[in-house]
């Protein structure tokens, strides 16, 4: 009876007593996960959300390593302020409350507004001048009502040429400027020094860092929401020391390795019957660590 399992949050009981299959699919379906950091970046992105228009909006850089949460967050935050069908406004056009793009790998400024441009759902034709583009962007961006602009993986902008990259770094400068929104630029560390290489976007961008997790309270609680939302019939006690130090090591901190790492050994639970992880477990579970990863591709 799933009420027998108090380890368990109680969406997560309804599910339990499910078959292997089904309950390997929930297993790997991508979840929100909430935590301290989290929760406060949330919640600066929410003020900049209902700050007024003024001459020089506040805009944030969320920075941290590859694969720890950032784009999760963002996505999050998206979701919570989800697009307002044309039917359902008095104007017949549908509003975009927070519009996010990715920074093109080949980063340029007509790339840059077809992105924009692509998010809109706007038809383009690819070799319009830029100057068309950016009315374009600038038209709709009004006319939907996007109050904020996040842009992800913004230190693709370092593949591009340093002319190339003082171009979008102005263009960001004057984007803010125009529309009088507050820009969410998210990337890795090579994303601040980006940033920091322009004095006025340096004064703009209030940095929010996610570095890789430490042992600690918000990290034991993590893993206890974690273990909460698996469909696992017996308790693996991931917040106890040996198993918690264990999954941080291996997944050397980063947050995305940290549930990758849980994830695998809640499959191998599941299909081995034991329905718990242990340390063994999560050794024969056969992942590597990201720095053992990237000598091997290289």
């Amino acid at each position: 009876m799933s009420e027998n399992y108090p380890h368990l949050h109680a969406s997560t009981r309804l599910v339990i007593d499910e078959g292997p299959e089904e309950r390997i699919r929930r297993i790997r379906t991508d979840r929100w996960m909430t935590y301290l950091r989290a929760d406060s970046t949330l919640s600066t992105l929410e003020d900049l959300l209902a700050y007024p228009k003024r001459t020089r909006m506040p805009n944030c850089l969320i920075v941290g390593p590859t694969n720890n949460g950032k784009t999760m967050i963002v996505e999050k935050y998206r979701r919570s302020h989800p697009l307002i069908e044309a039917i359902k406004t008095p104007e017949g056009v549908a509003i975009v409350p927070v519009l996010k793009i990715q920074m093109p790998a080949g980063p340029d400024e007509p790339r840059f507004f077809g992105a924009i441009l692509d998010a809109l759902n706007f038809p383009h034709i690819p070799s319009a001048n830029i100057a068309k583009r950016q009315q374009s962007v600038l038209t709709l961006m009004r006319s939907r009502r996007v109050s904020v602009l996040i842009i992800d993986e913004v230190h693709n902008l370092l593949s591009g040429s340093r002319v190339q990259q003082r171009r979008l770094l102005n263009l960001l400068r004057w984007l803010g400027n125009e529309l009088q929104i507050p820009l969410v630029a998210v990337g890795t560390a090579e994303a601040l020094h980006a940033i920091q290489s322009d004095d006025q976007l340096a004064n703009r961008f209030e940095p929010i860092a996610l570095p890789p997790c430490r042992d600690g309270d918000e990290y034991r609680q993590l893993l206890s929401t974690l273990e909460a939302v698996l469909p696992l019939r017996k308790p693996s006690h991931l917040d106890q020391s040996v198993i918690a130090t264990k999954i941080l090591a291996s997944a050397e901190g980063i947050l995305g390795e940290i549930i990758a790492i849980v994830t695998r050994a809640a499959v191998r639970a599941v299909t081995t019957g034991a329905e718990s992880i242990s340390v063994k477990m999560i050794d024969d579970s056969g992942f590597t660590p990201p720095s053992k990863r990237r000598r091997v591709a290289a």
